[in-house]
């Protein structure tokens, strides 16, 4: 076990978190804590920013080494700022909380880190199998090699990557910034963005508690909890359906089988043969991740990485959304500047939560009480204050504020995503959702369920409505959509969004917190009605994947502040009403306890038998591949980023029969190329998503003719492509037979050992025989 890596990373966290910490309390400063749990989290979005802009003028040391002076000089600053040294109110009044929570964030953070670190030693291999290790390696492998951004793809040679890579930018920096190779880094970073999501949800569900005066210990703890630990109902519900009697167990199982992607015989068969796959794949059609499951599965993918970007997102709309009116100024700098900006980086992290940065800015002003029409016209807001529209004319114009600042942050960052974005953009296309395809109620259920019984417990319990008939109104409104529309998901969160609304404008006490609940609720709704129309995946399955990752962790940190102040006797407060506070404690103990038995069950089980803890996530080439791993250290070592021809991983039935030819997801899919970062013609057919079907499919037919046409075709295709090393291995005689270029000159053997052979390409000698 590498111990001293796992401590050099903990002192670059360390390092980092102290350079952001001025800069987090001067843009969150009016936040209880002053931004403790995203000191972390601004200091990797000011040193991406600029290591992203600057590599593509160059990228190596000397960029690294202008970054780093960027943060420092923006660190510096922002801690010798005479207005943060002069504003003594905020200081005075968050005097003895700063370093207390800045305290509390960090041991959330080292344990989680911690925790994660002892998962990945167990099962450090960048397996291609089940999920996107060979994706991730390869793009943090290319990074290494790259002398300016973006980077060349390593399955389309010759043209840079078009896939977000931000997250994959960071991990790289971070192992330049600790000398710590890729094969380590990759796993380090894991623990790393795990560490830094769970802190900061620690960080803001505590700011948001202690901004009503409750408990941010407790809140944050809580949030810690749904969004590092828990899990969706599917285990619990299996657990539950093998308690029934065997009758009434049976016509269960066929009722929730029928409705979503498991069989009755999986239902009915409890946890013994357990799998922490199971519970990801609920809804047919898509993947229905949360974080645990993410992390146990071990991809270092965008949709993990951009999590605690999304949350610092939400801080940032949280002081935009608390201030009193004579915060004008700050609440500009924070719409107009903060947002564009972190907008402008999450876009290259995870473009799919590019847009909910937005969403969040927009709801924080809509649902606040502050007019929004100030930050945007003072002139407009007066003239909107002389006015006398009546309540619903006021409550129009206030959405319409919030829509107007937020249209304008998001051109501001769409300018500084644009770049990005017109290269990556892959002909997506938003098409609507046919109804045959949305989620059934019980599959709902399974994935969220927890978090609506949570929220709906608590939004009720604050709820309190002079004329309830509108109300009720719009609730019978959303149940005939439901039934008539064949759209579960308007009853069970539609009410969500219509409570957070209306809770906003009573005097009962709800803060952020349903903030957060709304916009987890429009995600839900969103991707039942639309999705984004790709090659990636089939028909919805990317949209709701990549977007309820989302969803849980905006729920997760709500959840941390709604479930104990739902159990307010838990924190040392009365419960108001007549309601018993032995209720409350029980549905929160049956909400902890059904999100629980699969992080226990998942946990176990990874470390069963464990032996020989390491966080190389290589070491298992060389064990499990033993042929082919000198010939894979071979192509390491070459130097620079030549290029390779390999079979491409595409998958097909042999000409002459024999077993299918490997595709996807097998260890055979380009190899080489996966893990060292060297690019090749084609490689894995995911560049179909990425390029377009036609271009992809041109490079195979090639690639296909390099293999197994005349020589001259051969010559051809090297020249075409500028090949400069050849690789033959078991994939390559898996798909053409006996390989053999006796036609053509100037392919010189450099590595050969019975079941590899690589050809270098001698460009003058390059001819047919």
């Amino acid at each position: 076990m590498e111990y001293g890596l796992v401590l050099r990373w903990l002192v670059a966290y360390g390092a980092l978190a102290a350079l952001g910490r001025p800069l987090a309390g001067r843009l969150l400063a009016t936040l209880p804590g002053r931004g403790a749990g995203f000191a972390l989290p601004t200091a990797l979005v000011v040193l991406g920013t600029a290591i992203y802009w600057i590599g593509h003028l160059t990228f190596g040391p000397a960029a690294l080494a202008a970054a780093a002076l960027v943060l420092v000089a923006l660190a510096v600053g922002a801690a010798l700022d005479r207005d943060a040294l002069s504003d003594r109110r905020v200081r005075l009044a968050d005097a003895a909380r700063p370093d207390r929570t800045t305290a509390e964030v960090a041991v959330v953070f080292v344990a989680a880190f911690v925790l994660l670190v002892a998962v990945r030693a167990v099962d450090p291999a960048v397996h291609p199998l089940g999920g996107e290790k060979f994706l991730d390696f390869g793009l943090l492998k290319s990074l290494n090699r790259a002398t300016k951004l973006p980077p060349e793809d390593m399955w389309f040679a010759g043209e840079p990557v078009v896939y977000y890579y931000g997250g994959h930018l960071l991990t790289a920096v971070l192992g330049d910034l600790t000398w710590t190779a890729p094969r380590y880094a990759y796993n380090l970073s894991l623990a790393g963005f795990y560490a830094t999501l769970v802190s900061a949800a620690y960080g803001l569900a505590s700011a948001v508690a202690r901004d009503r005066a409750e408990s941010g210990r407790l809140a944050g703890l809580t949030a810690a909890f749904f969004v590092g630990l828990a899990s969706n109902l599917v285990t619990a519900g299996r657990l539950a359906v093998g308690a029934l009697p065997s009758s009434l167990r049976t016509e269960i199982a066929r009722i929730v089988a029928a409705r979503t992607r498991y069989a009755p015989e999986e239902v009915l068969a409890g946890v013994d043969p357990f799998s922490y796959w199971t519970a990801s794949r609920v809804i047919p059609g898509t993947i229905n991740e949360f974080p645990l499951f993410a992390w146990l599965n071990g991809d270092l993918h965008a949709h993990m990485m951009g999590t605690p970007f999304l949350l610092l997102g939400a801080a940032i709309a949280f002081a935009v959304y608390r201030p009193p009116p004579d915060r004008l100024r700050r609440r500009r700098l924070l719409a107009f500047v903060a947002v564009p900006i972190l907008a402008g980086f999450q876009v290259i992290v995870d473009t799919w939560s590019f847009p909910s940065l937005f969403g969040l800015l927009a709801l924080a002003l809509a649902l606040g009480s502050t007019d929004p029409w100030p930050i945007l016209s003072r002139r407009v807001a007066a003239w909107r204050h002389a006015r006398d529209d009546g309540p619903v004319g006021e409550e129009l114009g206030h959405l319409g504020g919030a829509l107007a600042v937020t249209v304008v942050a998001g051109v501001l960052g769409g300018a500084l995503a644009l770049p990005f974005l017109l290269s990556a953009s892959g002909g997506r296309e938003v098409a609507l959702l046919a109804a045959a395809e949305r989620s059934s109620l019980p599959a709902l259920l399974l994935v969220h369920g927890a978090f609506l019984a949570t929220f709906y417990a608590y939004l009720t319990d604050r709820l309190a409505v002079d004329r309830p008939w509108p109300l009720l109104g719009a609730l019978l409104a959303l149940g005939l959509l439901a039934i008539t529309a064949n759209l579960p998901v308007a009853i069970l969160v539609g009410p969500l969004i219509v409570f957070g609304w209306v809770a906003h404008r009573t005097d009962r006490p709800v803060g952020f917190e349903t903030v957060l609940i709304v916009a987890g609720a429009g995600l839900v709704g969103i991707v039942e009605l639309v999705y984004v129309e790709e090659l990636a995946g089939p028909l919805r399955m990317n949209t709701v994947f990549k977007t309820y990752t989302q969803v849980w962790v905006l729920w997760g940190t709500a959840a941390g502040v709604a479930l104990p102040s739902f159990v307010r006797w838990l924190g040392g407060v009365s419960v108001p009403g007549t309601r018993s506070r032995w209720l409350r404690a029980g549905l929160a103990l049956a909400v902890v306890l059904s999100t629980v038995p699969y992080a226990g069950l998942a946990l176990s089980s990874h470390f069963q038998g464990a032996t020989d803890p390491t966080l190389d996530a290589t070491a298992f080439v060389e064990r499990e591949h033993p042929d082919e791993a000198p010939a894979i250290a071979f192509v390491d070592n070459l130097s620079g980023q030549p290029t390779l021809l390999s079979a491409p991983a595409t998958g097909r039935e042999p000409e002459s029969g024999g077993a299918p030819v490997p595709g996807m997801y097998s260890w055979e899919s380009s190899p080489a190329a996966s893990l060292t970062g060297v690019p090749t013609v084609a490689g894995w057919h995911h560049e179909v998503g990425y390029r377009g079907r036609e271009p992809y499919l041109e490079r195979v037919r090639d690639v296909d003719a390099a293999y197994t046409g005349p020589p001259e075709r051969t010559v051809a295709v090297i020249e075409t492509y500028g090949v400069d090393y050849v690789w033959v291995g078991p994939a390559e005689r898996a798909r053409y037979g006996n390989v053999s270029f006796d036609g053509v000159a100037g392919l010189t053997p450099v590595f050969e050992n019975g079941v590899v052979t690589i050809y270098r390409v001698d460009e003058e000698r390059l001819d047919t025989v």
